[in-house]
């Protein structure tokens, strides 16, 4: 009987696994999207601009989706890819409003921060979107500095997960000058000058006298970058160490601070892992690993750990993240890896040669000597065995309890 309720219990565990895993499982905009075409064209947008992998990193979000000819409109005035970013950007809230929160609405209106306003490049209260609950049961949405302009009104809940993610579909793109102003492409940004203007100069400059590091940088600003630079107080202290670096390895140690793609603080958060830089070069890895504590997204290497304190840019295709620290690459820094090996043990007694007697008290000869490796435990035959005994019942504690826990979780009749 017992064996028939643990295979019971064995039965219903991929049940209660797929709970767990059903209860943490992330939203994802565009497969929410994909069941509505009349959105496609928003849909692709948050794809093309990165939008959607930003959105999905976030735990309480609402997306004011607009629907394909509303889209149009928008596309017929020829933006670049960056100014349609920032729009829609000014189209996705911080904060959950649900169908019935947007009819209950304190006070009658709301002011809602928005993904754009986060990019830290909205000027003002530009980056905000007034939500207002209007007679006749609708209500209206406008930038906050379209002066009060409610433009757009809400349609429709597309989708809500409460209070998660909330898809809304709202009647036109939002107007604002500020969103809609042309965005400089990738190649014409000042790399350089953006580090210097934000607590980075010594790396900039040091980058500036590099040509080949600089122009490898610049190069790959169109296809996508991802910059981490070093605050002043940190590369100044490493200078020392850099000016004694070879030629190759100074570029090597800038060229080890950019990564070829583009990436978001939301894109490293879920992307943790193992980084290639503008350094790597086949056999050479110059690889650093990323990993995130909660909101704390740190870079390591095998000789240091630096954390991203600062967002300077984050453009789609350009990001710039200021750290606390300089990377340091194991190919150039090899004897900081690791604390040196301790040395190896003397060989033991009964292997040296015997020394010469001396003469004096005489010891007993059955007695074992005080730094003899005899007083040592061994592995013996007898010891392997208790400690499988001692693992095997610690296992058995564990499935034990395990079995407990499901017990109760599904309420079964525990045999004692």
């Amino acid at each position: 009987m017992q064996q028939l309720r643990l295979a019971a219990m064995a039965a219903l565990l991929p049940a209660l696994l797929l709970l767990t895993i059903s209860s943490t499982h992330a939203h994802n905009i565009t497969r929410i999207l994909a069941k509505h075409p009349d959105f496609s064209t928003f849909n692709h947008y948050l794809t093309l601009t990165h939008l959607a992998s930003e959105i999905n990193g976030k735990t309480t979000i609402t997306v004011c989706a607009v629907d394909n000819a509303a889209m149009d409109d928008l596309l017929s005035k020829h933006p670049s890819i960056y100014t349609i970013k920032n729009i829609i950007s000014l189209h996705v809230l911080l904060d959950y409003f649900g169908a019935k929160k947007l009819h209950q609405i304190t006070n009658g209106t709301a002011l809602a921060a928005t993904m754009y306003q986060a990019t830290g490049s909205a000027p003002g209260s530009s980056g905000f979107v007034n939500i207002t609950d209007l007679r006749g049961g609708k209500v209206g949405f406008g930038a906050e500095n379209n002066d009060g302009t409610l433009s757009a009104n809400f349609v429709k809940s597309v989708e809500e997960i409460p209070y998660n993610i909330s898809v809304i579909q709202i009647s036109k793109v939002l107007p604002s000058a500020a969103a809609e102003a042309p965005t400089p492409a990738p190649s014409q940004q000042n790399l350089t000058a953006i580090m210097s203007k934000h607590g980075c100069k010594v790396f900039a400059d040091t980058l500036s006298a590099s040509h080949d590091a600089l122009s490898t940088f610049t190069d790959n600003l169109d296809g996508g970058l991802t910059v981490f630079c070093p605050v002043d107080d940190a590369f100044k202290a490493f200078l020392p160490k850099y000016k004694n670096l070879t030629a190759s390895g100074k570029i090597a140690l800038l060229l080890f601070h950019g990564v070829p793609v583009y990436q978001s603080i939301a894109m490293l958060k879920s992307n943790n892992g193992l980084q290639n830089t503008l350094a790597t070069d086949g056999a050479n890895k110059f690889d650093f690993t990323v990993q995130n504590d909660g909101e704390q997204v740190t870079l390591k290497t095998k000789a240091t750990t630096a954390k991203i304190t600062d967002t300077l840019m984050d453009e789609q295709p350009l990001a710039i993240f200021a750290i606390n620290k300089v990377l340091l690459p194991r190919e150039l820094f090899k004897t900081a890896e690791a604390p040196a090996p301790a040395p190896a043990p003397e060989p033991a007694a009964a292997d040296a040669p015997l020394p010469p007697k001396k003469k004096g008290r005489k010891k007993n000869a059955d007695a074992p000597a005080d730094d003899d490796s005899s007083d040592a435990p061994a592995d013996s035959p007898d010891d392997a065995a208790d400690e499988t005994a001692a693992d095997n019942n610690g296992a058995v504690r564990f499935y034990g309890n395990f079995i407990v826990v499901l017990a109760l979780v599904f309420g079964l009749p525990l045999l004692l």
